[in-house]
């Protein structure tokens, strides 16, 4: 069953640029979807329509089978509680003067989510890998990694059905995002989740399925690995030609 439905969505800015042109595609429960596209190709712009922050201007997105209401707050409050994110820069993602105990209760309180909510944020910040303790500290106290592992223990607290992350190992080094990739994968397990990328290998490498923005079209869609096997679109190949690989012999 499908989870999330965009259906023939169009977007344009007062300019009357065309960013997004009949987007259709569906996020089943349970999936791990893939948007990727470089710098320009709409994939900022709808992920912002997912998020409710602006509102389609032609065609519709469906939640749960029901048109996602940006305009209604009351709705919003409920889907703030089922549709969470984690954004690229984990600097500046985390405010620096609060605890991080404060930091990650603040979906708890913000949604009204009843019981312990302490709990709660320890539960959250030991999934991602991090120690109770990590609560009573500040943002200055860690790397760009491990802010990032609290930024997405803020974004799973709550237990959305839906994750969606834009960029959100883009900020990092190397070997820091690889370790990310695979917590992010973990969370996959346990929710649906779109990953927002311009960069084919991490979503390659985490996705199960992909949708490939070119222009503010999708181009190609389809299993990750019959994808990969075998892209169809000249765009796609170029993307995947981009992915680095080891030296023969290395």
């Amino acid at each position: 069953m499908s989870l999330m439905t965009v259906e023939n969505v169009g977007f344009s800015y007062g300019t009357g640029r065309k960013v997004l042109e009949d987007i259709s595609f569906s996020v089943p429960k349970g999936a791990n979807v893939g948007l990727v596209g470089e710098s320009g190709s709409g994939k900022s712009t709808l992920l912002r329509l997912l998020l409710g922050l602006d509102s389609p201007q032609s065609g519709r997105i469906l939640f749960d089978g029901a048109p996602l209401q940006a305009r209604d707050r009351a709705y919003m409050r409920g889907y703030r509680k089922r549709v969470q994110a984690v954004f690229q820069d984990p600097y500046s993602s985390l405010n620096p003067a609060h605890r991080i105990r404060r930091i990650v209760t603040e979906p708890l309180r913000s949604l009204k989510v009843p019981g312990d909510h302490l709990a709660m944020a320890r539960e959250a910040i030991t999934s991602v890998g991090l120690t109770e303790d990590t609560l009573e500290r500040f943002p200055h106290q860690f790397s760009g990694g491990q802010r990032q592992r609290i930024a997405i223990a803020r974004a799973i607290v709550a237990r959305p059905e839906l994750v969606l992350a834009d960029e959100a190992v883009s900020a990092l080094d190397l070997s820091t995002r690889v370790r990310v990739v695979d917590l992010f994968r973990e969370i996959s397990e346990r929710m649906t989740m779109i990953f927002v990328s311009h960069d084919m290998g991490v979503v390659a490498a985490l996705c199960d399925q992909l949708i490939v923005l070119d222009r503010g079209r999708i181009v190609e869609a389809g299993e990750t690995a019959a994808i990969l096997r075998d892209p169809q679109h000249s765009y796609t190949k170029s993307l995947l030609a981009s992915i680095p690989r080891m030296p023969e012999g290395a």
